[in-house]
């Protein structure tokens, strides 16, 4: 005998069914613009290089969009700044601590809109590791010598149009180009002064010597991005 056929479940009326409202998705965070980034290199990063970056970074308005670092050819990797230069640092009203020491690699020159470097043969070892930086990379002598030759205003009045003017990282990066391609009108009388002297283990008239080698530069760089 066979069994009841079973009572089959109503069909669902589609209109009474409730539709189905997926979750609300907040908004996506707005992305910052990337910043203009300056590197600094010297050797063991310890000493040239580390003040540097903490004298420039302090010398930008907060909010410039410009990220400051440094790397060394031959770093004393995870190192701090050596003491004599960080109390030099410290007492142009920066801040040296936390710094820690690393060795230059290509990705931190890729990704460098300006390279900074404390001699000719820093220049040399770079566009070694990198031969595209070779027109965006300076002496941090020479780069001060072009800018004090130079009337910043009116040279980023020659920037190709549409290239932001506004605020120290597009003033920057208009900048880079147009110093690289006046390189040979400020030139040193001797080569040589493009070189700031390493103070490493030396006594601290030389740290003395090295660091105040270093201040024109970055005064003139600083007053160059703030406008």
């Amino acid at each position: 005998m066979s069994e009841p056929a079973a009572p089959s479940s109503p069909v669902a009326d589609p209109a009474a069914v409730p539709a189905v409202v997926p979750a609300a998705v907040p908004p996506a965070a707005p992305v910052a613009a990337p910043a203009f980034r300056v590197l600094v290199v010297c050797t063991g990063n310890v000493c040239r290089s580390p003040a540097v970056e903490r004298l420039l970074a302090a010398a930008l308005p907060e909010g410039s969009g410009v990220e400051v670092a440094s790397a060394g050819t031959g770093a004393l990797a995870g190192a701090a700044m050596a003491a004599p230069m960080a109390a030099l640092v410290r007492e142009a009203g920066a801040d040296p601590d936390g710094f820690v020491a690393r060795q230059l690699r290509p990705e931190h020159l890729r990704g460098a809109g300006l390279v900074l470097v404390a001699t000719r043969r820093h220049r040399s070892a770079v566009v070694e590791v990198l031969p595209a930086a070779v027109r965006r990379t300076f002496t941090l002598r020479e780069i001060g010598r072009l800018l004090e030759a130079t009337d910043v205003d009116a040279l980023l009045a020659e920037a190709p149009a549409g290239t932001g003017r506004r605020g120290p990282a597009a003033r920057l990066a208009a900048l880079v180009p147009l110093l690289a391609a006046r390189r040979g009108l400020a030139p040193a009388a001797d080569p040589a002064e493009d070189d700031v002297v390493d103070p490493w283990n030396g006594p601290a008239s030389l740290y003395r010597e090295s660091f105040d080698a270093l201040v024109p530069g970055v005064r003139a760089l600083a007053a160059a991005a703030r406008g």
